[in-house]
């Protein structure tokens, strides 16, 4: 049976939950990816911010902010104070089948990976989607 650690994506990119806004928007662009998890200096998985989050955060383009203002005030946004803490993580262990029926299920876009409460990797929607690409190309080979 597979298992969580066997498909999800590692290292992960987080951020500190003292790190900023500007910190997550700035990883956010630079790596092409949607979700952060946030840790503790322990590397102890406390929270996630979403590229919705940052989103809701930001003030609108209709302001017509600068640039340069619009990353002074990120800057002065600590990550903790727009984070969500309520955040469904999974065991590295965990049945891989269980971990897509909770994404499915709560409609949720990725899983943090905890090994005793401590970051090892994220599980997106997108591992599944190269599973599914993968298992596809097999397919089409046996033919």
């Amino acid at each position: 049976m597979l298992k969580v650690k066997d498909l999800m994506t590692t290292p992960v990119f987080s951020l500190k939950e003292n790190d900023t806004l500007h910190n997550a928007r700035s990883l956010m662009d630079l790596q092409r990816i949607r979700h952060i998890p946030i840790v503790t200096v322990d590397n102890v998985f406390c929270g996630l911010v979403t590229h919705r989050d940052i989103l809701s955060a930001t003030i609108s383009q209709l302001a017509e902010l600068d640039p340069e203002t619009q990353k002074e005030i990120d800057s002065g946004i600590p990550i903790r104070e727009i984070m969500r803490t309520d955040i469904t993580s999974v065991e590295e262990s965990a049945s891989l089948k269980d971990a897509a029926q909770t994404l499915l299920n709560h409609k949720y876009g990725c899983l943090p990976v905890v090994n005793h409460g401590e970051l090892t990797g994220i599980l997106t929607e997108a591992d599944f989607l190269r599973l599914t690409i993968n298992l596809m190309d097999a397919l089409d080979n046996q033919k």
